[in-house]
């Protein structure tokens, strides 16, 4: 069998998402690039971003994208991981972006990239009901993003606990 094309990891807050998808990635043949959608506003931020980067040695090539994610996809050649949609989502949203326009740009972009791509991206779904209108909207163009991704992802893994749980 075929190497999957698209593979969507999902997960919660710290169950093991990233570490799993650079794992994939690594399966194939380096140079890997590393498509980057945080930004470090805060010193928590930035410590969290340097624990990702201390993981990644000179196979890795990193292009910072966080908000400009369709366009720097289809600049990549070879063995892409995008980490992460839910950054990408929340950096569009506070910056007032069309969010249909670049939904669709993103997956006109996954659709021009040969592969491999893995995309890591958070089920926020999952919790409490926010109890605001901008925690609500996130929540619910988030389950949209992770929908529509999930829908032309060749595979769909679900991180729990650290495991990897195959629901695609």
């Amino acid at each position: 069998m075929s190497s999957p094309r698209l593979t969507l990891v999902l997960g919660g807050a710290r169950s093991g998402k990233s570490r799993h998808a650079e794992s994939l990635i690594s399966a194939h043949p380096a140079p890997w690039t590393y498509i980057a959608t945080a930004q470090a506003f805060d010193d928590e931020m930035r410590e969290r971003i340097g624990e990702h980067q201390a993981r990644r040695d000179a196979n890795w090539h990193t292009v910072d994208a966080p908000l400009a994610l369709p366009e720097a996809l289809v600049a990549t050649q070879g063995p892409v991981l995008v980490d992460c949609l839910t950054l990408w989502l929340t950096n569009l949203m506070l910056g007032g972006h069309d969010l249909k326009s670049a939904f669709l740009r993103l997956q006109e972009a996954i659709e021009a990239v040969s592969g491999p791509v893995v995309m890591v991206s958070n089920e926020v779904g999952l919790s409490i009901v926010p109890d605001n209108a901008l925690g609500r909207a996130f929540r619910d163009e988030q389950g949209r993003l992770n929908q529509r991704i999930a829908g032309i992802a060749d595979r769909v893994i679900f991180m729990v606990a650290g495991l990897p749980m195959m629901v695609k």
